[in-house]
Formats: structure tokens, C-alpha cells, sequence
């Protein structure tokens, strides 16, 4: 969904949300049906310039880094995020059958991901 918003320059911003309907399905699927539409009602639009600025730094360059990609994902496919974290050079990628939600829908997973990160920095 594209709401305009005034930016305050000669041209309106514009946030993007799912629709609260589709919301369940699209952003949360696999998340009890009750918390995907407490989040669905809840979500705080993205600016839509978000999509078209460049990072001024990438991170991943320079620190190591660790990706989960939600194979059960209906907001990003998997295949993207695959290539994303291949092309960055992952230290380690994990395949979750998850949502895109997937710290909602596989939190313990998600933590051990985490977990693993952490120790291999520390």
C-alpha cells in the first residue's frame, strides 16, 4: 500500500505498508493468525526513498557477518536472499523453514544463529 506523506520539499514522500488484510498471509505466514493481525494493524510504514538510497558504508565488507534466509518467505524470496548472501560473502547462512517473520515463527533458531555469531567474534 503507497501513502503520500508531506516531506516538506517540492515532491510528497510516500510510505509503503502491506494491507492490514493481506498481511497475515503476505508478511506473516506461519505466525499464529492473532499475532500476525496484531503486527498487521501495528506496522509502521517504510519511506519508499529507503529503496532507492545507497548505503554510504557497507558493513559487510569489512565485519563478518551472518545471514538466515526464511525459505517459507512470501515477502522477499529466498532465491534473492540467497544471492544477497552469497554475493556479500556470508561467513555463515542459515535456511530457516520460516516465514519471513522468521524471529517470530522459529525464535530459538533465530537465537542460535545469533548465539553462533556472537561467539565467533567474541
Amino acid at each position: 500500500m503507497y501513502t503520500p506523506f508531506p516531506s516538506g520539499g517540492a515532491e510528497p514522500g510516500t510510505d509503503v505498508s502491506v494491507k492490514i488484510d493481506a498481511f497475515p498471509a503476505v508478511f506473516a505466514g506461519g505466525v499464529p493468525l492473532e499475532t500476525a493481525q496484531v503486527l498487521a494493524v501495528s506496522q509502521r510504514p517504510l519511506a519508499a526513498a529507503a529503496f532507492g538510497d545507497a548505503a554510504p558504508v557497507a558493513a559487510w565488507k569489512t565485519t563478518p557477518a551472518w545471514g538466515i534466509v526464511s525459505a517459507d518467505d512470501h515477502t522477499i524470496n529466498p532465491d534473492v536472499e540467497r544471492f544477497g548472501y552469497e554475493r556479500a560473502g556470508m561467513r555463515e547462512v542459515v535456511e530457516l523453514a520460516a516465514p519471513h517473520l522468521a524471529m517470530i515463527a522459529k525464535p530459538d533458531e533465530v537465537v542460535e544463529v545469533i548465539e553462533t555469531a556472537f561467539a565467533a567474534v567474541s
